[in-house]
């Protein structure tokens, strides 16, 4: 059916919403797509829903393909098997939890592992049964605490979570391919341009992780590639570390005074006159040649703050996100966390940390940090801290810097943690050539969970011997309500949305301008005709609408081809527009049709 403007339920807005930050928020809402209904959260209105639902269409065509087939849960679900997995725990104050009437425990789903898991419990037993994949497209719901940028960070959102179960680790391998295969395939066909990077797998565990990347300067995840084809996360980047060396014949450690020096770059300077380096010895001191402590404050999901102190050359920068992907391993509990630096308070409670001076400790049978000692706190140090490194770091007393300190032979640590900054010209871990970095925005995500899931909710089949074996999952996701909103804002201009034609509302918005009821006739005749050829249509049939206020919704809404019918009629010609390229032609309306179809064929 024609979709008239006189009777669709559509308001286009000429100014930007004042909440709007980027460009895909401020032409959905402007556009008529998406309404804001709270922080996070928005209504979807006619033309919003069409290219959701085309959206969705390519995704169930590309799954079934590789045989998934679609189940839907509830968004609203148990407490019990989110325990059971320990996730009601881990995943902190980022669900949302409610109580019924009975006081039972609920959470609106963030995700669905543990219910395709319980699912398949239920009704599989056998190796016979397997491989399966089970898919659904359904509302998730996270509490962000910051939601930003329209649809692209939001409370509520869609989803399309699909989950591979098989009997072996070789059955995974290939579920794992065939998920990411479909997934390129998903992002070609809807026109978005995405980079597959390897990823930490975070709250989900498991495995194998890689993350779909539409590069975009907007985007909230930094990526790195290389000319030889190494691509990740820099969450997931690792360093290369320098070889040990030979700390025999070092010289001892000692203290010098180093007053009004708490910064690195006030230290380097002091130890260039204070203790000048020959060129043979390496020449003047600089950042790389100190040992930085950081202290930072986690917040375990229990609510607990405890501190940990990292160490790190002094010319790099933590890069909290890799410290809060990489750390849950040298922590007492798993899951989300809450990471910041340390505050004044936390240092007072602590004072031996002497801000500005802190170092792992020099004199024996007083570790400050470290291995040793009962009352130490956890010490981390980056892959560059290698056995037979000598540095420059604080003494633990105001003014005092230590020289010369090995590492080794006069301190050690807990554990070595990725946790720097990953900068441009570093070198790519498997040697391909040097790393420029990107931001982009995550549109999927897929993961070998391996049996974290199964061994939590006791999934087992029965294999060829009769004995019962855990079976091993991989989880698939595609954000769908993001997909739409980094298609509109990959694909706009000045004057509004340009969809690709695989997800727009219509093929063609047919413009009725003038006043003449031959334009009206003619413009109807057409919009029915090209809906009778199969093609979506649009018709702005509004009477008393200017032609300035009509080409301007139509550029607005951006559908991929405008036909104008007009003052050019008396000459037995209309307008069509391409509306990315924005060439126009002026068409025979008898051809119009057979143009608009085949216009609308060839792409």
């Amino acid at each position: 059916m024609v979709l008239r403007l006189s009777q669709l339920f559509l308001r286009t807005l000429r100014e930007d919403p004042a909440d709007a930050e980027v460009a895909s928020h401020k032409l959905l809402v402007r556009a008529g797509y998406i309404r804001r209904a709270a922080p996070g959260i928005y209504t979807w209105l006619p033309l919003g829903l069409s290219v959701l639902r085309k959206v969705e269409q390519i995704i169930r065509e590309e799954m079934t393909a590789i045989g998934a087939q679609e189940v839907h849960f509830p968004a609203l679900l148990p407490k019990d098997p989110y325990e059971a997995s320990n996730r009601w725990t881990e995943y902190g104050e980022g669900i949302f939890r409610l109580k019924d009437r009975k006081g039972a425990d609920y959470l609106l789903a963030p995700t669905h592992e543990e219910m395709f898991t319980l699912l398949v419990k239920d009704l599989y037993s056998s190796y016979k049964d397997l491989p399966l994949s089970i898919y659904q497209i359904q509302n998730k719901y996270r509490d962000e605490a910051r939601p930003r940028a329209g649809l692209l960070r939001g409370r509520e959102f869609i989803m399309k979570d699909s989950y591979s179960f098989d009997a072996d680790d070789a059955g995974l391998d290939a579920s794992y391919a065939a998920h990411r295969e479909a997934y390129l395939k998903i992002f070609a066909r809807l026109g978005l341009d995405v980079i597959p990077v390897a990823a930490t797998a975070g709250a989900m565990g498991g495995s194998k992780s890689e993350e779909f990347l539409h590069p975009t300067e907007i985007g909230e995840d930094t990526f790195v590639r290389s000319p030889g084809g190494y691509a990740a996360n820099v969450e997931a980047v690792t360093t290369i570390a320098p070889p040990e060396i030979d700390y025999s014949t070092a010289p001892p450690a000692r203290v010098l005074d180093t007053p009004n020096t708490p910064t690195i770059e006030t230290l380097v300077d002091a130890s260039n006159q204070l203790a000048p380096r020959s060129e043979a010895d390496g020449g003047p001191w600089t950042a790389a040649d100190t040992l930085k402590n950081v202290v930072l404050a986690v917040t375990l999901p229990t609510g607990e703050r405890q501190l940990v102190v990292i160490g790190l050359p002094g010319d790099r920068a933590v890069d909290l996100k890799r410290v809060e992907a990489n750390i849950g391993s040298f922590l007492p509990i798993a899951g989300e966390i809450g990471l910041e630096a340390a505050n004044e308070d936390d240092l007072k409670k602590n004072p031996l940390l002497v801000k500005g001076y802190i170092g792992p400790g020099v004199e024996a049978g007083k570790p400050l940090l470290g291995l040793e000692g009962a009352s130490k706190l956890l010490y981390l140090v980056d892959p560059r801290i290698v056995s037979g490194t000598s540095w420059i770091t604080g003494a633990n007393e105001d003014g005092k810097h230590v020289y010369g300190l090995v590492a080794g032979r006069d301190f050690t640590w807990d554990g070595v943690i990725e946790c720097t900054e990953v900068r441009a010209g570093d070198e790519a871990p498997d040697g391909s050539g040097l790393l420029e970095t990107a931001r982009g925005i995550e549109m999927g995500h897929i993961f070998q969970l391996g049996r974290k899931y199964a061994e939590a909710l006791d999934l087992k089949v029965l294999d060829q011997n009769g004995k019962q074996v855990v079976v091993t999952m991989g989880s698939y996701g595609v954000g769908v309500t993001r997909a739409v909103a980094a298609l509109a804002e990959s694909n706009h201009d000045d004057k509004g949305l340009v969809w690709p034609r695989s997800v727009a509302p219509a093929d063609v918005h047919v413009v009725a301008v003038g006043r003449g009821e031959e334009i009206f006739q003619t413009a109807e005749k057409l919009a029915i005709e090209l809906e009778a050829a199969g093609l979506d249509v649009i018709y702005d049939d509004r009477p008393k609408v200017s032609p300035g206020v009509k080409f301007g919704d139509a550029e607005l809404v951006g559908v991929p081809t405008i036909l104008a019918v007009g003052r050019g009629l008396v000459d037995g010609v209309v307008e069509i527009k391409d509306r990315r390229s924005g060439d126009a032609e002026n068409v025979p309306v008898e051809k119009a049709v057979d143009f608009v179809v085949n216009a609308a064929r060839s792409r």
